[in-house]
């Protein structure tokens, strides 16, 4: 063969090879906050964010390639080029934005604390002052525990699920975590029998933010502009709302 033929066919075969990857979106996931995402016992990822993240890919017409990352590693991993979005409930804030980019919200659900029912503290900073209170680490939760209670013991864990487990083995006083997580992964679950919302929900924007998004790396407004286009389509054409009542009993997106 020769030289300009090897040189045309080694093009083709980039060219082919690009036009691949640019097929596929690599999508980060956290796989251990249910029912958003867990994993079952064969692997397989499942929840409300995977969903949304499979249906989201097929009206981009992309190959979604889920990569599963622990959570306080998630913005690292993506400015490292490890995927190109992550859907894994993280919140649109002011904080995150100075980093990464985001889309519009795919769901909007406030925090709240947890505690033994009756626990015979308020949820205040006084109440709260010396007590254990439980959050996932490089949360939202973590930063409005830090501004709300100030005077509280702060335990950090790398899954909502410790948490969760501590909170019921009495390891904990309390815990910080979104209020739909609470619900449906420990209150309505028999470990979480015996525990209760401890006051209002939090309404804390600058650490709560303004529902949670795709994000992506910053200077990457077409992808950006592209997810949040898929996001208004399944919510127009009622996809949306089969994922969520596959899930939820209320509409989470939120107002």
């Amino acid at each position: 063969m020769s030289i300009k033929k090897l040189l045309f066919a080694f093009i083709v075969i980039t060219l082919a090879s690009a036009s691949l990857q640019a097929a596929k979106l690599r999508v980060g996931v956290e796989g251990a906050y249910p029912p958003f995402s867990w994993k079952e016992p064969d692997g397989t990822l499942k929840g409300f964010d995977i969903d949304i993240a499979y249906e989201v890919c097929k009206r981009l017409n992309r190959e979604c390639v889920l990569i599963e990352q622990e959570w306080d590693g998630m913005i690292p991993a993506l400015l490292a080029k490890k995927f190109d979005t992550i859907i894994a409930s993280m919140s649109i804030t002011a904080e995150r934005k100075k980093k990464i980019d985001f889309t519009i919200k795919y769901y909007n659900t406030p925090a709240g604390v947890v505690a033994k029912e009756n626990a015979g503290f308020a949820r205040s900073n006084e109440g709260l002052k010396g007590k254990r209170i439980g959050v996932q680490r490089a949360t939202t939760h973590q930063c409005s525990a830090e501004k709300l209670f100030p005077d509280a013991e702060l335990v950090l864990y790398a899954t909502q699920e410790e948490v969760f487990q501590d909170l019921a083995v009495g390891r904990l006083d309390a815990q910080i975590s979104d209020s739909l997580q609470a619900v449906e992964g420990f209150l309505k679950q028999d470990m979480g029998k015996g525990f209760a919302f401890l006051g209002d929900m939090i309404d804390d924007k600058e650490c709560q933010g303004i529902g949670a998004g795709f994000a992506v790396r910053k200077n990457n407004a077409i992808l950006r502009d592209s997810l949040s286009t898929a996001i208004k389509a399944i919510r127009a054409d009622g996809t949306y709302k089969k994922i969520n009542d596959k899930y939820f009993e209320i509409d989470i997106y939120g107002g």
